[in-house]
């Protein structure tokens, strides 16, 4: 196994595949890394070189990409601010209700048990 980003890479996927587990990394995102460094989508993490693993994670540092942990403490803090700011998307998730705007008369009850 591979650790990137603090992410354990699958040895027999694909490295599209496998850079979609890192937590922030798309498919798009995945497709695009692969591109800018030259690696065919088919590729498999066990063929991979040692100077081509750390040009992937040289790309990846270097872009403006927030993942993993990074991406995860950000997410936090937006739903602290609309809590602290009394938002009507803070207060419904306070409250443990839908916050997207779906129907509360007989759907809610898996919202509010849920509750997080």
């Amino acid at each position: 196994m591979i650790y990137l980003l603090e992410t354990e890479l699958p040895k027999n996927k694909s490295l599209f595949f496998a850079l979609t587990k890192i937590y922030g990394i798309g498919k798009t995102q995945a497709n695009i890394v692969s591109k800018r460094l030259g690696f065919s989508l088919n590729c498999k993490i066990t063929d991979l070189s040692t100077d081509q693993i750390s040009d992937l994670i040289k790309l990846i540092e270097n872009s403006d990409l927030i993942v993993s942990n990074d991406l995860k403490k950000l997410q936090s803090l937006f739903l602290k601010k609309l809590i602290n700011i009394k938002a009507y998307k803070g207060i419904r998730r306070i409250s443990g209700l839908p916050v997207r705007g779906q129907r509360t008369h007989t759907n809610a009850k898996t919202s509010r048990r849920f509750r997080r």
